[in-house]
C-alpha cells in the first residue's frame, strides 16, 4: 500500500500538459487517492476525454483559474519555462515540479518499485509484467505508456507494495526514481537532441543503474553491447536474458512463427528447460520483451504456468502493431508507434513472418532532429517494405532549424534503389491506399505523431472525412 503522507501536503494539484500518456496516468492515480486534480493541455485527445469522463476537469488551452487555486503545479518536460501557467504559478509562489521529479516522489511511496527502461520495448514489456502480476493476484499499481485493455486505460491503482512503471530516459527523468528493480531492455542512439551522443546515453543508463540498492535487482539484455557496462555499475543482484548469448540466465531457443507472425519458443533458465511459451503478438523483438518479463516474474516468485498463461493472453498494447480493421475485403490495416529505425526494422521483421501479399508502410517521421541525424538509418529500415509512403515530419517539441524535410527521406530511400513517394494529405493517402491495395495486402501506419488518425481514416468510409 502506498505511503502518501508527503504528497498529502498538496491537496489541490494542477497538471500542465495533462493529456500526456504519463501525466494522464498520474492524474488518474491521484484522483483515486483522494486528491483534487485539474489540468490543461494544448490539444484535446482520447486521453483528455477519458479524464473528463472520470470527473477530472481538463481545459484545452490555459487554465489560470485552477492554477491560482492549486497547492502544486506539475508540468511535463515539453512545457517551456516561459509558459504562461508556470509564470502565473511562480508569481503566486505556488510550487512547480516537473513530471519526472513528481513521479519520483510517488515511487518513494512504494516499498517495491519496478522500473522498465530501455530505448525500445518499454510499453510492451511493462504491459506483459503488469498482466503477470495481476494474474498472480499481486495487485500492483501500474503506469504504462499506452492504453492496455486489461487495465481499461494506461494506469491502475493497486493495494500492494508493488509499483510497475515505464522509466523513460528522455531528459533523464528516470534518475528521479527510487527503484527496487530495474529492467534494461536495450540502449540505442535516440533523443540525440538532448543527449548529443550514444556515449552520453550509455553514461546516463550507468547512473540510472547506480540508483539500485544492494537488495535490489537488475535485469539486463546480455545481447546488447551497449548494455555491457551496466552490470559493473550495480551492487544489486543481476539476472540476464538474451537470444544469442548462451550464458544468459534466460535464453529463448527453437523459435517458430505461425501465419500471424506470433512466436512460440522454448525458454531455458541457466541452461535447463524452463517452459514453452507462445505469444499473441508478432515478431522476434517480442520474444526478447517476453524474456525480460519472464526473468522479472520468476525473480518475484510468480508461478511459471501463470507467466505462460498471462503471456498467451497478452494481445498487445495500443499502437503496438495493433490491428485496426480490414478494407477491400481482405486487406488488413495495422497501426504502430515506431519512430526510430530500430523499431521500424523490428516491425519489418515481424511483417516478414506474417502471411501476406504486399506490405505497405505509411511513415510519419517524428521530430526534425531525429530525422536529420538518422536519415540513412530510417531509409534502410523502411526499404524492406514493398510500398513506401512518407508524409510530413511531425514537429512535436521542435522548430525546423535542421533544414530537413520528408522529401529528403524519400530521396534517401530512392538512392538505395527502392521506390518511395511523398504525400502530405491524410485524406489523399487514405484514398490512395483504398484504391491501390489488392487482396491479402498488409498496410501499416507508423509514427508517434498524428499518423495515429490515418489508420482509422483508411478503414472508415472515405466520405466521412470529406476528402
Amino acid at each position: 500500500m502506498a505511503n502518501l503522507n508527503q504528497l498529502r501536503l498538496f491537496r489541490n494539484i494542477h497538471m500542465r500538459g495533462i493529456g500526456g500518456t504519463s501525466m494522464s496516468g498520474i492524474a488518474e492515480m491521484l484522483k483515486h487517492w483522494g486528491f483534487h486534480v485539474t489540468g490543461s493541455d494544448d490539444n484535446s485527445s482520447e486521453l483528455t476525454e477519458k479524464l473528463i469522463s472520470q470527473g477530472i476537469p481538463v481545459t484545452i488551452g490555459y487554465d489560470f483559474d485552477n492554477v491560482s487555486k492549486s497547492n502544486l503545479v506539475v508540468y511535463t518536460a515539453a512545457i517551456k519555462e516561459d509558459d504562461p501557467e508556470l509564470l502565473q504559478a511562480k508569481t503566486l509562489n505556488i510550487p512547480i515540479v516537473e513530471r519526472g521529479e513528481f513521479l519520483g516522489e510517488i515511487t518513494k511511496a512504494f516499498e517495491d518499485t519496478i522500473c522498465v527502461s530501455g530505448t525500445h520495448g518499454k510499453t510492451t514489456t511493462t504491459s506483459m509484467i503488469s498482466l503477470c502480476f495481476m494474474e498472480a493476484g499481486l495487485d500492483p499499481t501500474v503506469q504504462v505508456g499506452a492504453i492496455l485493455k486489461q487495465l481499461g486505460g494506461n494506469s491502475r491503482v493497486g493495494n500492494s507494495e508493488y509499483f510497475i512503471l515505464e522509466a523513460c530516459e528522455y531528459v533523464e527523468s528516470y534518475l528521479s526514481f527510487h527503484p527496487k528493480t530495474e529492467i534494461v531492455l536495450n540502449i540505442d542512439n535516440d533523443h540525440l537532441d538532448y543527449f548529443g551522443s550514444l556515449e552520453n546515453i550509455i553514461t546516463s543508463f550507468e547512473n540510472y543503474v547506480k540508483l539500485l540498492p544492494e537488495e535490489g535487482l537488475l535485469i539486463v539484455n546480455s545481447d546488447d553491447p551497449n548494455c555491457s557496462t551496466l552490470s559493473k555499475c550495480a551492487d544489486s543482484r543481476i539476472v540476464t536474458f538474451g537470444l544469442t548469448t548462451n550464458n544468459a540466465n534466460f535464453v529463448a531457443r527453437n523459435i517458430s512463427f505461425n501465419n500471424n507472425g506470433f512466436p512460440t519458443f522454448d525458454v531455458y533458465y541457466n541452461n535447463n528447460f524452463y517452459k514453452t511459451i507462445s505469444l499473441s503478438v508478432p515478431g522476434k523483438h517480442n520474444v526478447l520483451n517476453a524474456l525480460a518479463c519472464i526473468a522479472t516474474c520468476h525473480s518475484y516468485g510468480i508461478d511459471k504456468q501463470v507467466i505462460t498463461d498471462s503471456l498467451k493472453k497478452f494481445t498487445g498494447a495500443h499502437r503496438r502493431y495493433e490491428f485496426v480493421g480490414t478494407i477491400n475485403k481482405e486487406v488488413n490495416v495495422f497501426d504502430d508507434y515506431a519512430h526510430h529505425p530500430t523499431e521500424i526494422q523490428a516491425i519489418a521483421e515481424a511483417t516478414k513472418q506474417k502471411q501476406h501479399n504486399n506490405a505497405w508502410i505509411i511513415f510519419q517521421p517524428h521530430t526534425y532532429s531525429r530525422t536529420k541525424s538518422l536519415l540513412h538509418e530510417f531509409a534502410k529500415a523502411l526499404s524492406p517494405f514493398d510500398n513506401i509512403i512518407i508524409t510530413d515530419i511531425y514537429a512535436a517539441r521542435e522548430q525546423n532549424t535542421y533544414d530537413i524535410s520528408a522529401q529528403d527521406l524519400v530521396t534517401e530511400i530512392t538512392k538505395m534503389g527502392r521506390k518511395a513517394i511523398y504525400m502530405s494529405d491524410f485524406g489523399e493517402i487514405a484514398q490512395y491506399i483504398r484504391s491501390h491495395t489488392i487482396k491479402n495486402d498488409l498496410v501499416l501506419t507508423v509514427g508517434a505523431g498524428t499518423i495515429v488518425n490515418l489508420s482509422q481514416m483508411i478503414v472508415d468510409k472515405p466520405e466521412e472525412y470529406n476528402f
